[in-house]
């Protein structure tokens, strides 16, 4: 079986032969006809988590898949062969830049129907994460007020459509040329991050999607309103995020330490920080299924590249510019 892997953390990604997948009692074994790219794969092949991920090298990247069911294992009852399904798979079994993959049934589910299979590649991590943050960490309702950072990207694409779903006011920001496309997804209010001070223009948030940290995330917890919370998928991570881990007394120590700052902050203006990376979860997927096919949430893919492709579109990654995310495609 062909697949694309890293055979050392810094080194570059290599198209390769490796065994095919083993198939558990409650694994489904997929045909992979895409698979979704994502910074993440990029920060893997870099090494920039290998202290709270610690992949045995060489590793297959690739965290979204879609495609048709080949196999099960002897307890799956939820899949047969040829459905169509699309997963994140667990992030200890990650490896859809691959022909075939096996994901667990809880990880699985159907696809939209109303999609293509290269849409369908380009959501699960960015659906997932945009679903946790605003859904179940966020418990938005009608009428909050939410800033979503980085508007015309993967998660921001999805998390502003999900936003406007569940009744809330969206503000985003994006360049100026991407202003009128995130109008177009339903936000409310667009700040030119170039030419504007996203800080300066809005107050009394609920809740803020940080994608980019740092001095971003600082200026993000002064928007929101007392008791509001910023949720950041880029970091720092925090003591909780190390829990979910398992990770050992000495990495929590770290982890707690590395978010102590923004912690401080926050506690000082009345608001939340938390840490957020995503999980699978094919229940949730089933959700947003209905959400795609009812047409609350469309998938948007801005590139896609051939299979063989697979080391240029990841290192297209670095190079940003594209709307929503980029899909290989092997069909």
């Amino acid at each position: 079986m062909r697949a694309f892997v890293v055979k050392e953390y810094k080194g570059p990604l290599q198209e390769v032969d490796v065994p095919e997948p083993v198939v558990g009692e409650r694994d489904v074994l997929v045909q992979v006809q895409a698979a979704g790219l994502n910074v993440l794969d990029e920060k893997i092949r870099a090494g920039e988590f290998k202290q709270i991920l610690p992949y045995k090298l060489p590793q297959i990247l690739g965290n979204d898949v879609a495609g048709t069911v080949i196999g099960v294992g002897a307890k799956v009852r939820g899949f047969v062969p040829g459905d169509e399904v699309y997963a994140r798979p667990g992030q200890e079994r990650i490896g859809t830049f691959a022909e075939r993959i096996a994901v667990a049934e809880t990880d699985l589910a159907l696809k939209p129907v109303s999609i293509t299979v290269e849409e369908a590649a380009s959501l699960p991590l960015v659906a997932l994460t945009a679903w946790q943050a605003l859904v179940e960490r966020g418990k938005v309702q009608p009428g909050q007020r939410v800033l979503i950072h980085g508007g015309a990207g993967g998660v921001g694409t999805v998390a502003i459509q999900l936003a406007k779903h569940l009744g809330a006011t969206v503000a985003t920001t994006v360049s100026a040329d991407d202003a009128d496309f995130v109008r177009g997804l339903g936000a409310d209010s667009v700040i030119d991050y170039r030419n504007q001070d996203f800080e300066q223009l809005l107050d009394g948030y609920d809740l803020v999607l940080d994608s980019l940290g740092g001095e971003n995330l600082e200026k993000s917890l002064r928007v929101l309103r007392p008791g509001g919370k910023a949720i950041g998928i880029a970091g720092p991570p925090d003591a909780a995020f190390a829990r979910e881990l398992g990770t050992n007394s000495v990495l929590r120590l770290v982890m707690t330490a590395l978010s102590s700052g923004i912690r401080r902050k926050a506690r000082r203006l009345g608001v939340r920080y938390e840490f957020l990376f995503m999980r699978a979860s094919g229940d949730q997927l089933r959700q947003i299924s209905a959400l795609v096919d009812s047409g609350a949430v469309r998938p948007v893919v801005g590139r896609v590249f051939d299979f063989d492709q697979t080391v240029q579109a990841v290192q297209s990654l670095d190079k940003g510019g594209i709307r929503g995310k980029a899909v290989i495609t092997r069909a």
